[in-house]
């Protein structure tokens, strides 16, 4: 038996198993509608909350409704609000190949798995035209695009001016984990990091080896026989950076549960650095102080001299193998993901296109600065991609029973960590 072919059947029976575990917690949705005109369904992530004194359909109900035609229409269903449920609902329901799905709004990390296990139907490579790199990286499985992106995210370094100045760093130029560190420890500030035990960690993790020229993973598409590579000086590099932050005086007093969203608190009172994604800006503008002392530069380089790589995040669009009109849900996604609907789409909630001449758009500029506009593309474009793995969900589970929590991380983590990511992969060892 080839790897190949062990690797397939292993995505099938993972996959089985989930559908195993919550079929008889969900009950089917019932989609389409009585007319003779077809009716799409596209299964979304939610969107935030639209601004009090909006009006109309708000964020992808609203590129629905502009995309439906007299030909089609397309239809929204909400996916639950976490990610890892996303793809419990989604797996179990293509895996039963449940014709009601035509669309589906899925976050690059499980790409992979989605496509080796069949369930997305091929698209045009003619849709990445325009696209972002980074965006189009996480679109793409075994040379083939196979969804296609709608919306691309990215980190960078958040930053209070007045900290920085009076730590003396010169945010012009690149900055290191050390140097925020050291400042912020000095000034009385505090790091924001994504550090509970979810998959937000892993990507700080991810984002620190890579950043430092490693992986955590190799030969991705060998599936469970992938290469572990964190045992690496870059793995060491990336336990220095985090070990030192989490016994510094610069780490929050929740570090090892802080999100995306309790990490602002503190950013804002006392004040310092943070790491996170592109709907920050949107998020302090209200707090009129904070948002004065607003800076923003590249993520910090985990090895001084050598050019940090982002995390990337995003929603990507893909049409389900099963769907019965295949021809209407591919023009439907060529339209969903069309540059005026990026644009209007990242005016509304400030989740930024994946297509480069949309950041050139007069309204987005109106939005946001031309100068932070280039930092979230050039960041997207340079980014450090999570491994494309159809076991990424598994290789989470055992990079955070090893980096978890931070302040348990030391010089032997990579390497104690690679050997459970093996014994994991190959079914010797249970999370």
């Amino acid at each position: 038996m080839t790897r190949r072919l062990r690797t397939k059947m292993g995505a099938r029976r993972r996959i089985a198993l989930v559908v195993a575990a919550v079929l008889a917690s969900t009950a089917l949705a019932a989609c389409g509608g009585d007319s003779g005109k077809p009716v799409l369904t596209w299964y979304i992530n939610p969107d935030p909350n639209p601004p009090p004194d909006f009006t109309g359909a708000f964020g992808q109900a609203g590129i629905a409704e502009r995309c439906s035609t007299d030909d089609y229409t397309i239809e929204t269903q909400i996916l639950p609000q976490s990610a890892t449920e996303q793809r419990i609902q989604l797996l179990r329901r293509l895996a039963a190949e449940d014709e009601a799905i035509d669309l589906m709004s899925l976050d690059p990390v499980f790409t992979a798995e989605f496509a080796d296990a069949g369930y997305l139907a091929e698209l045009p490579q003619e849709l990445s035209d325009g696209m972002l790199r980074g965006a189009v990286d996480g679109a793409s499985w075994d040379d083939q695009l196979v969804v296609a992106p709608l919306w691309a995210n990215t980190q960078i370094l958040w930053y209070r001016k007045s900290m920085a100045e009076a730590a003396g760093l010169d945010m012009s130029k690149p900055v290191t984990w050390d140097q925020i560190t050291d400042a912020a420890s000095d000034q009385g500030g505090k790091v924001g990091v994504q550090a509970n035990k979810y998959e937000g960690y892993v990507v700080w993790v991810n984002a620190l080896v890579t950043g430092a020229g490693g992986a955590i993973l190799d030969d991705t598409e060998a599936g469970a026989d992938a290469k572990v590579a964190i045992d690496s000086d870059a793995g060491r590099d990336a336990a220095e950076v985090i070990s030192k932050l989490a016994k510094s005086p610069a780490a929050e007093a929740d570090l090892s549960v802080s999100n995306e969203g309790t990490v602002i608190g503190p950013f804002a009172k006392p004040g310092g650095f943070m790491v996170n994604w592109t709907f920050i800006y949107n998020t302090v503008k209200p707090d009129e102080a904070t948002f004065k002392d607003l800076g923003f530069a590249r993520y910090p380089e985990t090895v001084a001299g050598e050019e940090s790589k982002p995390p990337i995040g995003g929603i990507n669009i893909g049409v389900s193998k099963f769907t019965d009109d295949r021809e209407a849900a591919l023009k439907a996604v060529e339209c969903i993901t069309s540059e005026d609907n990026q644009v209007k789409y990242a005016v509304e909630t400030g989740n930024m296109p994946a297509r480069e001449a949309a950041y050139e758009d007069a309204e987005l500029r109106k939005q946001f600065p031309p100068e932070l506009l280039t930092l979230w593309l050039q960041s997207i474009d340079t980014a450090g991609p999570r491994p494309p793995s159809p076991y990424w969900g598994t290789i989470v589970g055992a990079v955070l029973n090893k980096w978890h929590p931070a302040d348990s991380v030391g010089d032997s983590t990579p390497k104690e960590s690679a050997s459970f990511i093996e014994d994991v992969l190959r079914g010797d060892a249970l999370l």
